[in-house]
């Protein structure tokens, strides 16, 4: 019998069972659990079916939750999938890896009334996997093929939304990648504990056996010109993400012991994939990371599975004004991860070239500044020392030199691309970008919606030339 709604009075809020912090440390498994059926649909149950749908608005993506909840709750799993599969194209991912506590989750009305959020992600999560495992999703097949090529640079999760998007309206579509597995961001830069890699694979290839063709190991603007590209393609997207680390403005932040963040995770996840890398890990070592963002929450993790000797967190304000996910921060501290609040890097100490600790100073919290947060101050006399023999810095990302690509192409005075806000176009005719490169470095879910949105407009634009095409030959 189908489950009515509203039922959070009398039914809690139950995230999947998680497993063991002394167990999930040892590797990197996902660390959360699959709902059986029933607990979906109970779960799911507790959605108060409001008029204003706080959880859609505050989606990126405006998923239909509320409606895919009531469907699920109903058993009516298919369908429930299906409405969550309209409006994104990757929902098993972001069931898995979306900040829900700052997203849909933290907009939910009974959660604001103290009853507890509805668990949207892990619902949401199980509807795909449900799908894939009864072989609901079907082959990418386009109703019809048409000649008209697109080039797509990047296969982060804006490039991959677009092919999709622009291979189901049956365009040609090429995918350039600088690495060597399709991905981007999914395979080499999230650690398997929070995405295993499998459930990104399928996903491109269900793009490969629905006829994107990948190009690997190709570096647009080395391997093959941009103008090249743009003769080959009646159309190109710019999707290559923001992978240039903030450098640490500190005394010996040159040092060979102090690594990007992105590095260390690549590495890592290279690893899980068997490919041979040599290198450090950060077994053995007192391990410090600088930053506070969902990054370093990765990097501080993967140091714990990798048998660091103990792994510190610096970030410069306090806890409440962190803008990693709380539930990521959570589990970091579960698995013995020391955080330092209110403690900004003020040299790196070194011994013989060697890291031996970063000096940090002890901040306080200001006045608020122009965008809202309040500022940081050091205290002064209070800085201390934090024992470390490898430094990671996790202080965020910014766009390289897309001037390399073309000096053609517009940006910002970030260095991000610029674009037609509504039609996710550059001052270039027929060259689009979306995500990262736009917006500069934000979450997947946001490269998923930009993906879309400019593959929408990118088809416009290629049934514009059609036409053309179709009218220059009468």
């Amino acid at each position: 019998m189908p489950e009515r709604m509203l039922k959070f009075v009398e039914t809690d809020r139950q995230m999947p069972g998680k497993r063991a912090a002394n167990e999930r440390k040892g590797d990197f498994l996902e660390v959360y659990g699959d709902y059986i059926d029933a607990k979906a649909k109970e779960q799911a149950s507790r959605c108060s079916q409001c008029g204003v749908p706080f959880c859609q608005n505050h989606c990126p993506l405006q998923n239909n939750i509320p409606d895919w909840l009531r469907l699920t709750a109903e058993g009516r799993i298919k369908e429930a999938y299906a409405v969550s599969a309209e409006t994104n194209s990757m929902p098993e991912i972001c069931g898995r890896i979306c900040p829900q506590d700052r997203l849909c989750e933290g907009s939910c009305v009974i959660e604001q009334s103290g009853h507890g959020t509805v668990t949207i992600g892990s619902v949401e999560r199980f509807l795909t996997d449900t799908a894939w495992q009864e072989g609901w999703i079907e082959p990418l097949a386009p109703r019809i093929e048409r000649e008209l090529s697109v080039g797509i640079i990047g296969s982060g999760p804006a490039g991959l939304a677009a092919a999709e998007q622009l291979r189901e309206q049956g365009w040609q579509v090429t995918v350039y990648e600088r690495a060597d597995r399709p991905g981007g961001l999914l395979i080499y830069g999230i650690p398997n504990f929070k995405l295993e890699k499998s459930i990104v694979e399928r996903r491109t290839q269900r793009l490969i056996d629905g006829g994107v063709k990948f190009e690997l190991g190709i570096d647009v603007g080395l391997d093959i010109s941009f103008d090249k590209l743009r003769e080959k393609h009646h159309a190109v997207l710019i999707s290559t993400g923001v992978y240039k680390a903030r450098d640490l403005d500190c005394p010996g932040a040159d040092a060979s012991n102090v690594r990007p963040a992105l590095s260390f995770l690549i590495d890592s996840n290279k690893r899980g994939l068997g490919d041979k890398i040599g290198g450090e890990t950060a077994e053995g070592k007192d391990v410090v990371v600088i930053g506070g963002g969902d990054t370093a929450m990765d990097c501080v993790r993967t140091a714990i599975r990798q048998g660091a000797k103990s792994v510190a967190c610096l970030y410069r304000r306090d806890e409440t004004n962190m803008p990693g996910s709380a539930r990521e921060t959570q589990n970091a501290k579960e698995e013995g991860v020391e955080f330092k609040w209110l403690a900004s890097p003020k040299s790196i100490v070194l011994e013989d070239g060697d890291v031996i600790a970063v000096q940090a100073d002890k901040m306080r919290l200001g006045l608020k500044d122009a965008s809202g947060r309040e500022s940081v101050e050091a205290i002064k006399g209070a800085d201390f020392n934090v024992k470390a023999d490898l430094v990671i810095k996790a202080l965020g990302f910014s766009p390289e030199n897309m001037k390399d690509l073309t000096p053609e192409l517009t940006t910002t005075r970030w260095g991000t691309l610029r674009v037609i806000p509504v039609t996710f176009e550059t001052n270039l005719p027929g060259v689009y970008a979306a995500g990262d490169i736009v917006r500069g470095a934000s979450l997947v879910v946001w490269a998923i919606r930009e993906g879309r949105e400019a593959a929408e407009h990118m088809h416009k634009y290629l049934m514009s030339l059609e036409r053309e095409q179709l009218q220059a030959a009468e």
